[in-house]
């Protein structure tokens, strides 16, 4: 069946490495850190513990939201890729994406005093949506960048691990200091938009100053689908047709939604379990600290023993440490501190490790196919990503609400059941710990090593979509 536009370019072979290259495509982790964590951490208890949203109501909010962008993201994936084969570069779109997210992140938490109940709810879930499409047009070809600026595999690691400790870093500056702005005024919505406008500001520099890192190179002219319809097409087809992007993806997922409830569920384990609001604080930066200073040991273990391998091991700690946390429900105390820097440890190379083995699935898909779509695979990849971020925070809220949880005002104090404190407890332990485990299962089937990546292509045509050649391996 003939193709109704010309095909891609092949992905080019990128100049080696440099540091600057290095630094400006990590800095770009200071604001999709930010973005990620922020929210997830305070968004849905300032709904259901400033705004009297019902928990279960908050938790649909996030979900819509998210949603939206599992929608728009292989359309934002595919428009990135005919952006490159136009004008030569993804720039333009991460760049709007940039400077537009801040007026809608600050707006979020800017809901004013006079609006209660479904209109407040309106608000947040108008200026979400808007900050989550604003994100996602400059997260989708950011993602697509690393198999365009780092030839192999291990200069991919070594991107993707440097990127991983600014992410780290930045989710320790956001995950400690949103809480801290918050806290500055006497009057908790204030207080909020503090924290709404700085934060927005400071992940716009980041998003803004890594954008500049997009190579630019010759237009090719055609190449992506110009359709919706045909950029959904193309999502499916590649999904089809590579089984190490299908097994790497549905892990990462499964991870993302583990993650996800454990961070929602962060503030909640302070403020109920540890009876501290403010030792939220204190919980990431046991589960920060240490990943900022394993981060770069995982990325030399990776070089060593393979990134399939690593991934593996830091995917069973970290189950491990979450299961260990359900003492807590009989033993509350700082002694959980402990798990959660285990846990944080681990998470560095959940981070690092997919990330840096994404590029090389790219390029295995490119080099089979003849053809690049880099922006299709990380349409695909932002789009579950950010549906397992999402249904954390609503798998949370619906565990909340069966147990039993009580909303309240900002200026009205409650007592929470004991059902409610045990699902908090369990939502932040054996729940992530199980998804883990499924993760792992997943992930055995990816197939991929540093051989099939490093290994020059056998002289021949390259697949076609029209004879699919079964699943990649």
């Amino acid at each position: 069946m003939a193709q109704s536009t010309a095909a891609p370019r092949p992905i080019p072979h990128p100049s080696p490495l440099r540091r600057r290259t290095v630094a400006g495509y990590a800095i770009g982790s200071l604001g999709t850190g930010g973005f990620g964590t922020l929210p997830g951490l305070v968004l849905l208890y300032y709904m259901t513990d400033s705004l009297g949203i019902t928990a279960l109501v908050a938790g649909l909010i996030v979900t819509v939201a998210k949603l939206w962008d599992v929608v728009i993201d292989p359309v934002i994936g595919a428009l990135s890729d005919r952006m490159r084969q136009r004008s030569g570069t993804r720039r333009t779109l991460m760049l709007v994406g940039a400077l537009s997210l801040p007026l809608f992140f600050a707006a979020t938490f800017a809901v004013p005093a006079e609006l209660t109940g479904s209109l407040a709810a309106l608000w947040v879930l108008i200026a979400f949506v808007l900050s989550t499409t604003a994100f996602s047009l400059f997260q989708v070809p950011y993602i697509a960048l690393p198999v365009e600026i780092a030839g192999d595999y291990d200069g991919r690691t070594r991107l993707l691990t440097w990127r991983v400790v600014v992410l780290t870093v930045a989710i320790l500056v956001f995950g400690a200091g949103g809480p801290v702005l918050r806290g500055l005024g006497d009057d908790p919505r204030l207080g909020y938009l503090l924290m709404g406008v700085v934060a927005g500001l400071v992940i716009s520099i980041g998003l803004s100053a890594s954008s500049f890192t997009a190579p630019r190179g010759l237009a090719a002219g055609g190449g992506a689908p110009s359709r919706v319809a045909d950029a959904y097409r193309q999502a499916l087809v590649v999904l089809r047709e590579s089984r190490p992007l299908r097994r790497l993806l549905g892990g990462f997922v499964l991870q993302a939604l583990a993650t996800g409830l454990m961070l929602a569920a962060a503030q909640y384990v302070a403020t109920w379990v540890l009876v501290s609001e403010d030792s939220v604080t204190l919980l990431f930066l046991a589960l920060i600290a240490p990943a900022v200073l394993v981060t770069p040991v995982w990325g030399r273990l990776a070089r060593r023993y393979g990134k399939e391998r690593m991934y593996l091991l830091a995917s069973v700690l970290f189950g491990v440490a979450a299961l260990s946390i359900v003492i807590a429900v009989i033993a509350p105390g700082a002694w959980i501190y402990l798990p959660v820097g285990v846990a944080g440890a681990a998470y560095a190379g959940m981070q690092a490790l997919p990330l840096a083995m994404l590029p090389d699935v790219i390029a295995h898909d490119g080099r089979r196919r003849g053809r690049e779509r880099a922006g299709v695979v990380s349409g695909v990849w932002t789009a579950g990503e950010t549906a397992g971020m999402a249904l954390g925070a609503t798998l949370l809220a619906l565990v909340l609400s069966i147990a039993g949880y009580v909303e309240s005002t900002a200026e009205v104090v409650v007592v929470q059941p004991a059902s409610a404190t045990l699902a908090i407890v369990l939502a932040f332990s054996v729940i992530p710990a199980a998804l883990v485990a499924a993760s792992i299962l997943v992930l055995r089937g990816y197939g991929l090593s540093r051989r099939d990546i490093d290994t020059p292509a056998p002289v021949g045509a390259p697949v076609s979509d029209d004879q699919p050649a079964g699943d990649d391996r």
